[in-house]
């Protein structure tokens, strides 16, 4: 028989506390609760739990202290926030900060119920090597590590997310790998490119209709947001609709009801909306052609892709990888990328990202001879002067850093963790960097 799993409800409303400890108790989990942050957290160091749900708004020690303070003795206990204050900017802040989910109050018991076994249904949260397992190529730049880490937080719950990021970044990848690790995993994933749908196809694509509604709709048609019930909706290129579809699109998410065109029956839709976009919103919002309701709605979690430019040191491990398998792909001969390509692979700008990468690098393996990339094999416009410069200054760069991790390493006797640590980069890139340098670690454990 299954080990019940073990709540903490903490909320200094003692008449709610008791219609919550009796609601979770019925639906079969053993419940402990607080009426404060600080019986919480010595309850918590006593008894380990496997959920926290705590109000937000508590004297003397607020929900986002105490979510503060257990992240640090507990970093992978899942918690819900309860607030009376369902203001967007308190459940973003919320998220950010660590927590799985949110309800506003007052709320349905059975959505509290349906929300906990969600999350404790799945065996475990995101970890790092399953991110790591997936085929997406992080990098090693802290900026990745970031965007990582942000992705770990949210992807188990049912926050809408918006993903920013220049053309080519990898958006719609990041947009997958929500889907792939959250509850909604074996839901539909259904993906509307609202940047090439027409205006007046896309109320139809989205909401669906019904035959006769209009001319040529000689069948009913189920829309995209229907499609995407019990699973996750991605909204690309987001910030090109069109002002009325708009409001369809706000109406849909306040509400969670859509009405096929033609229809006069509305019909609910529970679906995890994922929405990307190259462009600035806010900018938008302040010019009106964008509503700025809809962009809160959206943006309740802001994922931020940096630009290729932005993490040169990331390139090494794309280039590696999409050559690699281009040639496993095509049967061809493994082909070499020098380490002075390489160097000026890294000096250039990249206005389209990771894909302008992966083609360019694709038809280096093309026109390369002898299985060697030459920087003229990749059919690149010269760069400007400021960027032969940066691939100059790439040695005194490079210099710099490396004398910067042996001081590191010297201070911390070279544990690699701890240099990590006082350098403010991750575990995983110092590992590449002391590759990329030759620095034995043991070499300063004296």
């Amino acid at each position: 028989m299954t080990k019940p799993k073990h709540i903490l409800i903490v909320d200094d409303d003692l008449t709610l506390l008791e219609v919550l400890h009796a609601r979770l108790t019925t639906a079969g989990f053993k419940v402990a609760k607080a009426s404060n942050g600080k019986a919480a957290l010595s309850l918590i160091q006593k008894n380990p739990v496997d959920l926290l749900i705590s109000d937000i708004k508590m004297p003397e020690m607020s929900g986002m202290e105490l979510l503060e303070k257990v992240r640090s003795l507990y970093p992978y206990l899942p918690v819900i926030f309860l607030t009376a204050h369902g203001t967007i900017s308190g459940a973003v802040d919320a998220v950010k900060a660590g927590a799985l989910d949110y309800l506003t109050k007052p709320f349905e018991g059975k959505d509290l119920i349906t929300m906990v076994h969600n999350i404790l249904g799945k065996a475990d949260l995101v970890t790092q090597d399953q991110l790591d397992s997936t085929g997406f190529i992080w990098g090693v730049s802290q900026e990745m590590e970031n965007v990582k880490g942000l992705l770990k937080k949210v992807a188990g719950s049912n926050a809408n997310v918006l993903v920013l990021g220049e053309s080519g970044v990898g958006k719609e990848c990041i947009a997958r790998l929500l889907h792939n690790f959250s509850t909604r995993i074996n839901g539909p994933y259904m993906v509307v490119d609202c940047g090439s749908t027409p205006p007046g196809i896309l109320e139809s694509e989205l909401f669906g209709h019904l035959k006769g509604s209009f001319t040529h709709a000689i069948s009913d048609k189920k829309g995209l947001i229907e499609s995407a019930d019990g699973g996750t909706l991605f909204l690309d290129e987001v910030g090109n609709i069109s002002p009325e579809m708009q409001s369809r699109l706000l109406r849909f998410l306040e509400e969670r009801t859509i009405r096929q065109v033609g229809a006069v029956k509305e019909k609910t839709v529970d679906c995890r909306v994922i929405a990307a976009t190259n462009s600035d919103l806010l900018q938008d919002v302040e010019a009106g052609s964008f509503r700025q309701d809809l962009y809160y709605r959206l943006k309740v979690v802001t994922i931020v892709i940096p630009p290729l430019r932005e993490r040169a040191e990331d390139i090494p491990l794309l280039a590696r990888y999409f050559v690699d398998n281009y040639t496993t792909s095509n049967h061809l001969a493994p082909i070499e990328i020098p380490s002075q390509t390489m160097k000026w692979l890294q000096s250039l700008e990249w206005p389209g990202n990771v894909r302008e990468l992966k083609n360019s690098l694709e038809t280096g393996a093309i026109l390369c001879k002898n299985n060697k990339i030459l920087p003229e094999d990749l059919q690149l416009e010269p760069h400007s002067q400021a960027n032969n410069k940066r691939l100059k200054d790439n040695f005194s760069i490079e210099e710099s850093e490396k004398e910067a991790i042996i001081r590191a390493l010297k201070q911390t006797k070279g544990v690699k963790k701890d240099a990590a640590e006082l350098l403010g980069i991750s575990r995983r890139a110092i590992q590449y960097k002391s590759k990329k340098y030759e620095l034995d670690s043991s070499e300063f454990k004296k």
